[in-house]
């Protein structure tokens, strides 16, 4: 069994640690631990009542179950992280000994990819940590003192058997610090887009009179808003799906979604894109060319080819990477300039979306789907992915 503490709760947005974990439990059982909640949560925030009551360790699937560790008030406070440090690793172990027990195995691996110290929470397991992003770099955004995250990397660093990296920037930015990383990108569902073009056409979006530009994804400070805004000015109809940070530029924003142009339908699962992602033509990774965005490897990009949509990227590291395998180059536009990035999306729209194109990019994004990630993590764990169970997902029971 593993155990997988992730940086992002499981029901949240279904990124690396989930997408990872949901096919790591096609090779062995997995408990998932969700980032801790403080006890008085669903006092303060009464629409998570319902979701934290209860019983903090349920099942999720046949093969993988979730734990919501509860923690005191003020968890990330200087001091108090290393309590909640030490409560969420007693609360992962005693429920790892208590699955165990039932499934009659044993705990083989530990992973973490979150800035808490938790790679002793289970005594003599095989410890992988997990950079999914720069934290340190991204010390502001996540409002935790950047001094802090350097010393609990580098503690973890010292301390796993493995250590494993999202992108380029990251591994070689371990490599200055002694530390030879895996390299374990993201990757991508190509499952999830299959009957994109047959899909109904959402409610909430307009029929547009010209081909669609879109972007999936949460609208905060990693975003670019001036290459929404350029993409917009130069009259393509764009979509933009996902939850915008009230506190990121809440002016620009309305003024951008006031537009004719633009649509913007606000928060949606994971199970719901594709049928957006049908009514555009391209696909849109609007990122800041920062060090923390230069560091992280989108999922998005992936996405859209996955979809049989056009990509343009600003030009991260990430999108090099990419760009540099077969057939890469010519399927993924990057750019570095407002005036790049609008004229990469005109060339994109421009593109006849034949049949053969579109499967030439579903190709391609296959190429990195989430299951070659997992046995690629698999065999870092020492697990032989050969021995792959496929399983459907249930959803949590109601508590």
């Amino acid at each position: 069994m593993i155990v997988y503490f992730g940086g992002t709760a499981y029901d949240g947005v279904a990124g690396t640690d989930r997408q990872l974990a949901d096919r790591l439990s096609a090779f062995t059982p997995v408990l998932y631990v969700d980032p801790p909640v403080s006890v008085l949560t669903p006092l303060r925030q009464p629409q998570l009542a319902g979701s934290l009551r209860g019983s903090t360790l349920r099942k999720v699937t046949p093969r993988l179950w979730r734990l919501c560790p509860r923690v005191l008030p003020g968890a990330y406070r200087s001091g108090m992280h290393h309590l909640t440090a030490a409560l969420v690793r007693r609360s992962a172990r005693q429920a790892a000994r208590r699955l165990a027990a039932t499934l009659g195995d044993t705990v083989s691996a530990v992973v973490v990819a979150t800035h808490i110290e938790t790679l002793g929470a289970v005594p003599g397991a095989r410890t992988v940590y997990y950079a999914t992003d720069d934290l340190v770099a991204g010390a502001g955004l996540i409002r935790l003192p950047r001094r802090r995250l350097a010393a609990v990397r580098d503690r973890m660093i010292a301390r796993a058997d493995e250590v494993a990296v999202v992108s380029p920037p990251l591994r070689d930015q371990f490599r200055q610090r002694g530390c030879e990383a895996v390299l374990i990108p993201n990757g991508c569902a190509p499952e999830a887009y299959t009957g994109i073009d047959d899909a109904p056409w959402p409610d909430d979006v307009p029929r547009f009179d010209r081909p669609a530009v879109g972007f999936a994804g949460h609208i905060n400070a990693r975003i670019d808003l001036g290459l929404l805004e350029a993409v917009a000015g130069a009259g393509h109809p764009l979509l933009l799906v996902g939850p915008h940070d009230a506190a990121y530029e809440p002016e620009r924003f309305r003024a951008l979604t006031d537009r004719p142009n633009v649509c913007w339908t606000g928060r949606k699962s994971f199970a719901e894109l594709p049928a957006y992602l049908g009514t555009i033509r391209v696909g849109l990774t609007p990122y800041r060319l920062d060090d923390f965005n230069r560091a992280s490897f989108p999922i998005k990009t992936l996405d859209y080819l996955a979809a049989g949509r056009g990509a343009v990227s600003t030009d991260l590291p990430a999108t090099r990477w990419l760009r540099a395998f077969e057939d890469g180059e010519d399927l993924i536009r990057s750019a570095s300039t407002v005036r790049e990035f609008v004229h990469a999306v005109d060339l994109e729209l421009a593109a006849e979306p034949t049949p053969e194109l579109a499967g030439r990019r579903r190709a391609f994004a296959g190429r990195h789907d989430w299951t070659h990630r997992a046995r690629a993590f698999a065999r870092l764990l020492n697990i032989d992915p050969s021995a792959e169970q496929h399983t459907d997902r249930q959803e949590e029971p109601a508590p």
